[in-house]
Formats: structure tokens, sequence, C-alpha cells
């Protein structure tokens, strides 16, 4: 009987290795896996498309042009408010193109896993150790809703008879349930980390990270400013998409009641984990800004045509930039 040469020490078994066809498949099949997401999201939804692509071909192209003007420093907005949340300098060519890219995989996946997916990733490839990147998406987070949150109550205090609250109030019971929802979304990370002592160690160590980053960023004004004022900018560039389509179709609003119906829709609605907001939100502005005296139809239009600007007309560029990222590695 005769025995098989081994490779290597006795007892052991030679390790297969990669092929380099295999090697050099994974990057293009991961790259060119957005597009197929899109493709299949664009299929399901190809009514939405046809009809908010039908009503823009009427309207005013300069208006139009204008809410995607908007549009692009919406991005420049998202880099500025995630350097901001890092103390490392990052490439800022390389960060705008990773959050327009990351505004694709925010429209597949809800709840903004996309775009902090991909922020990770690039903050990963930039040498970023994972717990200061994930506390710096964690401080990302905190900040935009907060910030937004702020931009509304000025609004309020600048007109505060502008909106029928009366009309816009959700009912008893969905405060409730809101409440009860933000509630357990606070008390489950406490009560896993209580009920599971390995988890302890990593969370505590997570934390200290996040407040001491997060110190450190305040002490430096410029990344102050990147961060608050990225974070308000953010939903008074949306409003001002949302106020350029809608002049662009004869919407019967000023600039200021669409930002305080959007800021209201957000409030209202934005809690709902939906792709990019889509839905809910949706259905919240559009009776906002019926309920400020606009036409149901054409409220609905100018909804329609705000995410055809602001998702389907940026959504394969996106997806190329994403791809292209992912195929030179800097994802």
């Amino acid at each position: 009987m005769s025995l098989l040469p081994l490779d290597g020490p006795p007892g052991t078994r030679p390790t297969p290795s990669r092929s380099p066809a295999a090697a050099r498949l994974l990057p293009t099949a991961l790259s060119l896996l957005p597009l197929l997401l899109i493709g299949a999201w664009a299929a399901f939804d190809r009514h939405t498309v046809y009809e908010g692509a039908a009503r823009l071909a009427g309207a005013d192209p300069w208006w139009l042009l204008a809410a995607v003007f908007f549009t692009c420093l919406g991005w420049v907005a998202a880099a500025c408010v995630r350097q901001g949340a890092l103390p490392d300098r990052l490439p800022p060519g390389l960060l705008l193109a990773s959050q327009f890219a990351a505004g694709a995989a925010n429209h597949v996946l809800p709840a903004s896993v996309g775009a902090h997916a991909v922020t990770l990733r690039f903050l990963l490839g930039r040498g970023v150790p994972l717990r200061r990147a994930a506390a710096s998406l964690a401080l990302y987070s905190l900040v935009r809703p907060i910030a937004k949150t702020l931009v509304l109550l000025a609004f309020l205090a600048a007109s505060p008879d502008l909106l029928p609250w009366d009309q816009l109030a959700p009912e008893e019971g969905t405060l409730l349930l809101a409440a009860g929802a933000v509630a357990l979304g606070l008390a489950a990370p406490v009560l896993l980390v209580a009920a599971v002592p390995p988890l302890r160690r990593p969370a505590l160590t997570f934390v200290r990270t996040a407040l001491t980053d997060a110190r450190l960023l305040h002490t430096r004004p410029a990344r102050v400013a990147a961060l608050w004022g990225g974070a308000a900018a953010t939903p008074l560039l949306q409003a001002s998409v949302i106020a350029s389509v809608g002049a662009a179709l004869g919407l019967p609003l000023t600039w200021t009641q669409v930002t305080l119906a959007f800021l209201a829709a957000g409030a209202v609605a934005g809690a709902v984990p939906a792709p990019g907001g889509i839905g809910p939100v949706d259905a919240t502005l559009v009776f906002a800004m019926a309920a400020l005296g606009a036409p149901l139809s054409l409220a609905t239009a100018t909804v329609i045509g705000y995410r055809v600007v602001t998702i389907w007309l940026p959504l394969l560029p996106g997806a190329l930039v994403l791809s292209a990222l992912v195929h030179r590695k800097v994802l």
C-alpha cells in the first residue's frame, strides 16, 4: 500500500487555496449586487416611477433643476455630518462619493441600515478601528433627529399658528403605541447587555469610546460646525427639494409651509423603519400639505415628484458609484 505525500507537518491536512478566478469573481459579484437589487425594486414599484415621471414631464424645468441642485447639496450635508462625527480626517472626495453611494443602499434597506453599512465599510477601509467607527455611526444617528427636532421647534416658535395641529395630531392609541415602541427600543439594549454577561465588556468599551470621541469632537469648532450644521441643514435641504418640485407643479404653498409640513410629517411618521422613509412619511406629508390648503392631487404629485428627484433619478448613478467603490476596494 502506498501513501499519498502530505504537504506540511505530519498530522495536518493541506488547506485548499482559493483559485484566482474565484478571487476575481467575488468582487465583481458584490459590485453587481446593488444593481440587481435596484432592478428588482424598480420592477416592483414601476407604477410609482411611471406616474411620477408623467407628472414631471409637464413641470417647469428650471424649478426641477433647482430641486436637483438641493438634492446634491443634501449629499454634501451628509458628508459634513459624517466627518463631524469622527475625529479622524477623511478624504473629502471619497467621503462624498461614499455618501452618494450610501444613498442608493439606503433606499433598499430600512432604517438607514444600507447607508450605515456602506459608511462603516468606508471607515474601516480608511483604517478607523471598528469600535470608533461604530461610535461615529451612533453619534450620527443621535445628532440628526435632535437637530431636526430643534429646527422644527424653531419654525414653530416663529410661526406657531401655521400648522393645524388639531388635524395632524395622531390619535391617543397611536401615541401610546409610538411611546411604547420608543421605550422598548431604549430598554432593549440595556436588558440585553444585563442578561448576557459576555456582552457587558464590549458594550462598556463601546460606550466609553463613544463618550470620549464625542467630548473630543465638541472641543473642535470645525467638527461641531460640520456635525450640527450639517444635521440642521439636511431637513431644510430636503424641504427645499419638495418646495422646488411643488413650485414646478404649481403647488400653492410657500417654502415655510412646505418646510413645516415636511418637518411635522417626519416627526409624526418618521419612526416607522421604512426604506428611505418611503411610505408613512409620504402619506403624512401629503395629508399635511392638503391640510394647509393644497389640492390633494397636487400634493400627491409633489411628493411623487420629490421621490423621483431624490430616489429614482440618482439611484442608477448611485448604484454605479457603489459598484465602482466596491470594485476598487474602497468599500
